[in-house]
């Protein structure tokens, strides 16, 4: 990969990998630096990775990148929670928006990951399992999987309004 395919994918790329990052973990800094970490490795390893494959590289990286800040977060967070007592209140919704954002949070992360890359972003499912490193099966299966509950968690929330 020379300099202007690295120039070039930052141009092709870098706004649709922030949006996946951003969906995902829904802070804009958080987002900007695992972008900048992606494009970083992506540098660094420049001469050895092929032009044709720069995209799923980049959403590879980000992914991983993602998971690897989510789970160190969660231990923290974890750690914060255990002092804390929980309130509990009832949410009131209005907009079909909001209902579907909080159902797409309460998935699991390996759900949400390739139900986002599919149905915001677009991927294949082929793309999708390189990014994830799954078979095309395990990809289709863990969206079904998603759906079920995006439909049953929706549904649940129309007979409560």
């Amino acid at each position: 990969m020379t300099v202007s395919e690295y120039n070039e994918a930052v141009d092709l790329y870098s706004d649709r990998l922030y949006r996946f990052v951003l969906k995902t973990i829904k802070d804009m800094h958080k987002a900007e630096d695992i972008v900048q970490d992606s494009y970083e490795k992506l540098w660094k390893n420049v001469e050895s990775v092929d032009a044709t494959k720069v995209k799923s590289y980049l959403f590879t990286t980000a992914y991983h990148t993602l998971i690897d800040r989510i789970r160190k977060e969660k231990r923290s967070v974890f750690s914060e929670e255990m002092n804390l007592q929980e309130k509990s209140h009832e949410n009131n919704y209005s907009d079909l928006k909001e209902i579907l954002q909080e159902a797409v949070n309460r998935l699991p992360e390996m759900q949400r990951m390739v139900l986002l890359l599919r149905d915001y972003e677009g991927y294949s499912y082929k793309e999708i399992g390189e990014m994830a490193h799954l078979n095309e099966s395990q990809v289709k299966v863990y969206i079904y999987r998603a759906r079920v509950f995006l439909k049953s968690y929706i549904g649940k929330m129309e007979t409560v309004l």
